[in-house]
């Protein structure tokens, strides 16, 4: 049985899945990334840092715009056995998810079937969970729906920033796919269907959700600027002016803000009366 297996990924995530790949020796026969983008001030062509991992690997990287007859035609003759796909940014048609002989594993930063959606990581800080953890899961057509293949668990301790929660997650779920891909090829993994009675849902997130609101009690005050640091940040109104909320804790069940960037002027040491 072959074992040969594409990458599909574009950002961050996708390449800290793949050095863990690494670790263990598992290397896609090729990579496929969205193409080099504008990016920073002089909107110079950006390549992805996948595509970046693949040039500095040796590996083949494949840049489709579209997933047309020409993409579909490559990936055919490539004839992999399974696919991954990690943060690509683009939907599958059931056309390119039936090409490999075993289909193609997603790994998905939740409990499967909890927060479903693009922003998992955010929705279990803002949800209070307890725990969260890695779901590897085989794609079909509907998001993040199809069987379990893996998962593994992780406690929160309530005071994990998104960021360093999705560099965690995405390590642990790498190498949970590196232990599962070898046994899922060789047909040894039953796949567990998900409930679908007990899915929720990660709504997308936009800039105007990091806005502290005067009803906001301090637990959930704590809960958006976790879920929020980086992007799109926290934030109130001070008459009418933005002000940003660069640092913050929580301490004997309240949220107290330590430093802000009112709208217009540089970090500051918060004042009550700023």
């Amino acid at each position: 049985m072959k074992d040969n297996f594409v990458f599909f990924g574009t950002p961050e995530p996708a390449v800290i899945v793949l050095e863990q790949l690494k670790k263990v020796g598992l290397f896609p026969t090729h990579i496929v990334t969205n193409p080099d983008r504008p990016a920073g001030r002089g909107l110079a062509m950006q390549a992805s840092p996948a595509k970046i991992w693949g040039e500095e690997n040796i590996i083949p990287v494949l840049t489709p715009e579209k997933m047309d007859g020409n993409f579909i035609k490559n990936l055919e003759e490539i004839n992999p056995a399974l696919c991954i796909v990690v943060a690509y940014g683009k939907i599958l048609k059931k056309e390119i998810l039936d090409i490999p002989e075993k289909g193609f594993l997603n790994v998905h930063p939740s409990l499967l079937p909890l927060h479903r959606g693009a922003t998992p990581i955010q929705s279990c800080i803002l949800s209070g969970d307890k725990e969260t953890g890695v779901t590897v899961m085989q794609l079909d057509e509907k998001m993040d729906h199809g069987p379990i293949v893996a998962q593994e668990f992780l406690e929160l301790q309530g005071n994990e920033l998104s960021p360093d929660l999705h560099k965690k997650l995405f390590e642990i779920g790498g190498d949970l796919l590196a232990e599962a891909i070898p046994e899922y090829i060789a047909g040894n993994i039953d796949l567990q269907d998900q409930d679908d009675e007990l899915a929720t849902y990660a709504e997308k997130i936009e800039k105007k959700d990091g806005e502290i609101l005067e009803s906001d009690t301090d637990e959930i005050k704590w809960q958006k600027y976790r879920a929020y640091y980086g992007w799109p940040g926290v934030f109130y109104f001070n008459n009418d002016r933005r002000v940003k909320i660069s640092s913050a804790r929580f301490e004997k069940e309240k949220f107290i803000i330590e430093r802000i960037i009112p709208e217009g002027k540089k970090e500051q040491e918060y004042k009550k009366s700023a």
